[in-house]
């Protein structure tokens, strides 16, 4: 097995970790809002593609590095002290900012997703995964989120308060 490949999956399974958490927790942050039903498809989403990925790494013979992903978990977290506007509320520009690192983290899904079927060749080496299903599935979710995104910085930067 090569070793670059062991080193850039778990280096994928941690952002996929990261952006799983986010995506929860911004869910959390929007229920019983058009945002939060958006996020509760795409988190559920981002979650079964992190057992995916997981079990990916199983088939090719890589072994989680258990530091690489609780890095993750605890960067996301940290990310939850960021200043954005408001110090004991959620802010229009939390929501944005959310939504715009989750859309970037779906397109690099995708591009994940192609890197392992082209450059890595697992498509060739675990057929049954559908490469293709899940680039798809990827922009799929992207879709879902851009107008959100685009609605939440609208909201933010127009009609957000000024300091």
């Amino acid at each position: 097995m090569n070793n670059f490949l062991g080193i850039y999956l778990n280096d994928q399974l941690a952002m996929g970790v990261l952006w799983r958490d986010l995506a929860r927790r911004s869910q959390r942050a929007n229920r019983g809002t058009e945002f939060g039903d958006a996020l509760a498809d795409v988190a559920q989403g981002i979650s079964e593609d992190v057992e995916t990925f997981r079990e990916i790494m199983r088939r090719v013979g890589v072994p989680m590095n258990p530091l690489k992903v609780g890095l993750a978990a605890a960067a996301e977290r940290l990310g939850r002290l960021k200043l954005n506007g408001s110090l004991t509320s959620y802010s229009p520009l939390s929501r944005f900012v959310e939504l715009e690192f989750l859309t970037m983290g779906l397109l690099g899904k995708k591009q994940l997703w192609a890197t392992l079927r082209d450059q890595a060749g697992l498509a060739d080496r675990i057929p049954e995964v559908d490469f293709d299903a899940l680039i798809e599935r990827a922009e799929a979710q992207r879709q879902i989120l851009e107008p959100f995104r685009a609605l939440a910085g609208t909201e933010a930067f127009r009609n957000g308060r000024t300091s």
